[in-house]
C-alpha cells in the first residue's frame, strides 16, 4: 500500500507488547478513515518479537515488518523504517514507541494536527500533558534534557527528547536523516532541531506518557550522555 500515514515501530525484545500494540494501533488509524501502513522494524530480537510480528503481517494487511541483522540503536531502526516509508510513498510518517508508553488513542490527534503543521510532536510538558508512573530522578532527567537542549540549541519546543512525532515527507526529505548518527535521546533532539532549522512549522500536542507494563526500557545511562555532548555540537555545526 502506497501513500497515506506510515507509522514505524523499531522493536528490540518487545515479544509481550508487539501483538496487543500492533493490533491497538491499527484500530487507531484505521478510525482516521485515511490509508496507513505499520512498519514494524526488529532488530533480530531473540525473544521471538520479528516472528510475532511477521505472523501479524500474515494476518494484516497494512503490516510490515523489516528485519534488520542486529541490534543496531534507535536511531538506526527509525532511519531504515523512514527510508522504506518514504520509498513507498508516505505522506506522514509517524514514530511512537512498541511498548504502550504512547497511547495509540493519540494517533488520530497528531495526524490531524499535521493538517496545519509539518512536524507534530507528542509532548509531555505542554499544557494537558504529563507523565505517569516515573519516579522523581527519571523525572528529573526527562525535564532537564530537554530545558538544557532548548537553552543550548535557542528553541522554544519544549519536550525535545520525546518519541511520539508525526512528519510531513518534505520534513524527511529535507533534514537529511541519513546523517544523523545520534542514538535515542540525542536523535530526537536532532531530528526536531533539523526541522526548526529548515524552517517547517513545528507543533506540540499533549499527550500522557506511562511507564511501560511488560518488558524492559531500552534507554540507559551512556544513550543520556550522548545526548549532553551532542546537543552543543549541533549548535556548533549550525552556527548561530
Amino acid at each position: 500500500m502506497n501513500g497515506g500515514a506510515w507509522l514505524i515501530l523499531p522493536t528490540y525484545d518487545e515479544a509481550e507488547n508487539i501483538e496487543r500494540f500492533v493490533r491497538a494501533v491499527r484500530a487507531s488509524l484505521l478510525a482516521t478513515g485515511r490509508p496507513f501502513h505499520v512498519l514494524v522494524v526488529d532488530d533480530n530480537s531473540p525473544d521471538g518479537t520479528g516472528t510475532i510480528a511477521d505472523r501479524l503481517a500474515a494476518e494484516l494487511t497494512e503490516v510490515e515488518v523489516l528485519h534488520r541483522a542486529g541490534k543496531e540503536g534507535l536511531g538506526r531502526a527509525y532511519v531504515a523504517g523512514f527510508r522504506q516509508a518514504l520509498a513507498a510513498g508516505a505522506e506522514l510518517v509517524l514514530e511512537m514507541d512498541s511498548d504502550f508508553s504512547h497511547d495509540p488513542a493519540d494517533l488520530p490527534r497528531l495526524i490531524e494536527a499535521s493538517n496545519s503543521a509539518d512536524l507534530v510532536l507528542g509532548s509531555r510538558y505542554v499544557p494537558g500533558g504529563g507523565v505517569l508512573d516515573w519516579p522523581l530522578p527519571r523525572r528529573l532527567v526527562s525535564r532537564g534534557g530537554s530545558l538544557y537542549a532548548r537553552l543550548v540549541l535557542g528553541l522554544r519546543v519544549r519536550d525535545l527528547t520525546g518519541g511520539f512525532k508525526c512528519f510531513k515527507r518534505a520534513v524527511l526529505e529535507r533534514i537529511g536523516i541519513d546523517s544523523i548518527h545520534a542514538d535515542g535521546y540525542g536523535f530526537q533532539i536532532e531530528l526536531t532541531y533539523r526541522a526548526v532549522r529548515a524552517g517547517f512549522e513545528v507543533v506540540e500536542v499533549p499527550i500522557v506518557f506511562r511507564e511501560r507494563e511488560f518488558g524492559t526500557s531500552k534507554m540507559n545511562a551512556r544513550i543520556a550522555l550522548e545526548a549532553i555532548w551532542k546537543v552543543p555540537a549541533l549548535r556548533l555545526r549550525s552556527g548561530p
